[in-house]
């Protein structure tokens, strides 16, 4: 069962990868978010940037745990919270990698709590977003899987 087995400092890392204008297209086709800094060269000249950055909430939901190698343990998790903020920009051609690690996790009745601190990494090791997510674990249903 993955709540029980999971220990506080355990750490887990989605593959990298490299962030393309794909990604931004993407991105704005389903938010809508067409601002000029995510693709307006000439505009982003004149930003203290300088080029077109990634959305931060793209880079947000990138820091999907379910996108980490763990997917496969995580029945019974549900996302409840999510906060973060950015501390250096992403640009097209930047290759991120995203990292975990359980931070707290407490039971309350027959749920459990657990929440991870959030990083995403650029290619230089440079942290470029930090943050937590915190999920509900329903201990009855990992119970149930489990016999």
């Amino acid at each position: 069962m993955f709540f029980d087995e999971l220990k506080i400092n355990d750490e887990f890392v989605s593959p990298s990868r490299t962030i393309t204008d794909a990604h931004y297209l993407f991105f704005a086709g389903l938010t809508g978010d067409n601002h000029p800094s995510h693709y307006d060269v000439e505009f982003c000249r004149k930003t203290r940037f300088g080029k077109p950055v990634a959305h931060g909430l793209l880079l947000a939901s990138m820091t999907a745990l379910g996108g980490s190698y763990i997917n496969s343990k995580l029945d019974g998790f549900i996302f409840l919270e999510q906060g973060c903020r950015f501390l250096k920009p992403v640009v097209v051609g930047d290759t991120i990698s995203i990292r975990f690690s359980a931070e707290k996790k407490w039971r309350k009745g027959d749920q459990g709590f657990v929440r991870f601190k959030t990083l995403i990494m650029n290619q230089r090791e440079e942290c470029v977003l930090e943050g937590f997510h915190l999920y509900l674990v329903d201990l009855n249903l990992q119970e149930e899987k489990e016999s």
